[in-house]
């Protein structure tokens, strides 16, 4: 036992117990969503400034019609008007 290699380790513990394999499944899927959305947050928000060299204050450069939400139930992006200055 202390010889073997954790994939070996893994694979008899999975061929013991194979109702180990849907939770096993679920888990990699709910970390892949995860990482997924993490990703999705620091490439697409205007919250997170990579370059600020050239663009300083990404917020600002946001018009009102881009939907940067993830989920927007009840909102139209289309119609909304500019309500704010230009800096």
């Amino acid at each position: 036992m202390a010889g073997t290699s954790p994939g070996a380790r893994f694979y008899r513990q999975i061929k013991r117990h194979p109702g180990l394999i849907p939770m096993i499944g679920f888990i990699c899927l709910g970390m892949g969503s995860a990482g997924l959305y993490l990703l999705r947050l620091a490439l697409r928000s205007p919250d997170v400034c990579w370059d600020r060299k050239n663009n300083p204050e990404p917020w600002n450069r946001m018009s009102p019609n881009d939907q940067y939400k993830f989920l927007a139930v009840s909102t139209d992006y289309k119609k909304l008007k500019k309500d704010r200055p230009d800096f």
